[in-house]
Parts: structure tokens; sequence; C-alpha cells
């Protein structure tokens, strides 16, 4: 089922295409003691559950108004991740490398869980 804030719409593609990403963060907290008197130790982590909505050619989909609008700021939002992708593979291969992570709000969320945490 689709919820109030999942944007979807028809093209020529796809009867019910995706029209918008979806990121879903979940915060896990651990708190334990090893014995009464000991501190509390506290480990945390976030796990990131993402639904990305897909890349359309926008000639193939006949899009045109609001939906074209929308497959262009997908398109744009892709193409900034796959730049993050990139920039990650250089700096891991030792080059000395700029991460655009603020090229887009999914980068932007993904951050930490890209490794520019």
């Amino acid at each position: 089922p689709v919820t109030k804030f999942r944007r979807v719409g028809q093209t020529n593609m796809n009867a019910d295409s995706s029209r918008s990403h979806s990121v879903f963060t979940i915060s896990v907290e651990s708190r334990t003691k090893a014995n009464p008197t000991a501190p509390v130790t506290k480990k945390s982590a976030l796990l990131h559950l993402v639904d990305l909505a897909g890349s359309e050619r926008q000639k193939s989909t006949d899009a045109a108004g609001e939906r074209l609008k929308e497959a262009s700021a997908i398109n744009k939002s892709l193409s900034a991740l796959g730049n993050v992708i990139k920039a990650l593979v250089d700096l891991a291969d030792g080059k000395e490398r700029h991460v655009p992570y603020r090229d887009s709000k999914l980068t932007f969320l993904l951050k930490d869980a890209l490794g520019g945490g």
C-alpha cells in the first residue's frame, strides 16, 4: 500500500511509478553493565532502509509537466549518489578527492552510512 507521504504517478513505462525516494532510519541503542558497580556501557547504531525511485529515460516515458519535473529531480538525485560513490572509490584507491555529500538531500541524509560519518 502507498502511504500519504509516498508519491507515485503513471508514466508510459510504469502504471505505478515511484516518484520519490524513501529513507527510513532506525536508531538502535544498547546499555549494559558488566556488574552492579561498573559504569554503563552504551552502544548505538543507525540502520537506514532506502527505497530509491527508478531512473527513467524521459523520452521513453513521454513525461510532461509535473512528471517531467519529478523525473528530472529523481535523475539528478541518483546522479549525485553515483558521484558520491565514485568519489569514495577514488579515495579508497588513494586519490585526493572531495566527496560531494551536499549535492543532494539523499546523499546528505545518508552521509554517515556512505562513509562520511
